[in-house]
């Protein structure tokens, strides 16, 4: 009965449900995708779920196609004014994983030895690529026995971040709260309300108001993107958030493009569907025996990354609780950042107006922040320090 594929996808989906649920009672002090996470790596490891339910799912393919699209669509949400503004994201963000891939590399050889260092360094500075390039290269020079570190690190790097970044995002949105009621509140940009075409009065084209036609629109953006990042060195996740940034400057995209052709939640959930999948494959044998190395590297690295994103925040004149999110980004990148966005300031607003201007001071800097360190940062650190192996 399990292996059929809307039964198989319901299961999963009610451990979003759940993290939905018990982040809304909660008032986001437990983050949803922990929940999920944690949830479906139990319920493998007790025998209720089957190993192979996602596969049985089939939407996590589906979220696979649409992480290019979603990206897309994150460009479509961040005015070009405002992203000229967040280059102290990116100092933040590089601070905090630069600080972790110090302390990391100098405390881990002391205890354990330099090459499980290096295991955990590119993929606690953000993601799925680092861990691809760091486990090659491990399996490529016989340390096989150090493959599942990284591993483990990215299912459970989460585990630690979106916990401690949201309760500095809920301290640094009641701050906005109170700057709101004392007068004090300066938006980040007086751009981020963009108006549709109707809201203006004017009449749209039937061609801007398919919803088919937005959709189709996104796709081809997003496959452009896809094209690029093969041929070039720059990874294609970029060139969809460029694509997307110039789409909306230069009119060929709306703002907020995939939630005006109603297809955003969808898109989310299957995208949720694939995060989720990074805890498959764990077994817990393989966490206890590598269990004292990975959880001192996750320590170590979580401090360092909060270190870095403090100093730096301090530097460059940020709100700590501001700036420090944006480093702990690296623990769990996209779509993570966007739904700590929407849960922080869902929970902490008191009406609709309040909601959408905490919204948008979060979700910039958090996705910029994100995009420096899984996509880019991360990436430079494991394909260098492989090297030295």
């Amino acid at each position: 009965m399990l292996s059929n594929p809307v039964i198989a996808t319901t299961l999963i989906f009610a451990l979003l449900a759940l993290g939905e649920w018990l982040s809304i009672v909660s008032r986001a002090r437990i983050p949803m995708l922990l929940t999920a996470m944690v949830g479906f790596l139990l319920l493998v490891w007790t025998g209720i779920f089957p190993e192979d339910i996602l596969e049985k799912s089939q939407l996590p393919a589906l979220g696979a196609i649409l992480i290019g699209p979603a990206i897309l669509h994150m460009g479509t949400m961040i005015p070009f004014s405002l992203l000229k503004s967040q280059f102290k994201a990116v100092l933040i963000a590089l601070g905090g994983i630069t600080i972790s891939g110090i302390l990391i590399l100098t405390i881990i050889p002391l205890i354990f030895d330099y090459p499980t260092a290096v295991a955990g360094v590119g993929p606690i500075s953000g993601g799925v690529i680092a861990l691809i390039i760091t486990s090659e290269k491990l399996a490529e020079i016989g340390l096989t026995s150090l493959v599942i570190i990284p591993a483990l690190i990215v299912a459970f790097q989460g585990v630690m971040g979106m916990p401690l970044a949201m309760n500095f995002m809920r301290k640094y949105a009641m701050k906005l709260q109170n700057d709101m009621d004392n007068g004090t509140f300066i938006p980040m940009s007086q751009e981020t309300d963009l108006l549709k075409d109707e809201e203006k009065g004017k009449k749209q084209s039937p061609f801007k108001s398919s919803a088919t036609l937005k959709l189709f629109y996104v796709f081809v953006g997003a496959a452009i993107g896809t094209a690029l990042g093969e041929i070039t060195p720059i990874h294609a996740t970029l060139w969809c958030l460029a694509i997307g940034i110039i789409g909306l400057k230069i009119g060929i995209f709306e703002p907020k493009t995939l939630e005006k052709s109603n297809s955003f939640t969808l898109t989310m959930i299957a995208i949720m569907f694939v995060v989720i999948g990074t805890m498959a494959g764990v077994t817990p044998t393989q966490v206890l025996d590598n269990l004292p190395s990975v959880v001192l590297i996750l320590v170590i690295g979580t401090f360092g990354i909060a270190l870095g994103g403090f100093i730096m925040s301090k530097i460059v004149k940020w709100h700590p609780y501001k700036g420090m999110p944006v480093a702990l980004t690296a623990l769990f990148g996209f779509p993570a950042d966007y739904i700590l966005c929407e849960e922080v300031s869902r929970s902490v607003a008191r009406n609709k107006k309040e909601e959408k201007a905490i919204f948008d001071e979060l979700l910039a800097p958090m996705l910029i922040g994100g995009f420096t360190t899984v996509t880019i940062a991360s990436v430079i650190i494991a394909g260098i320090l492989v090297q030295t192996l």
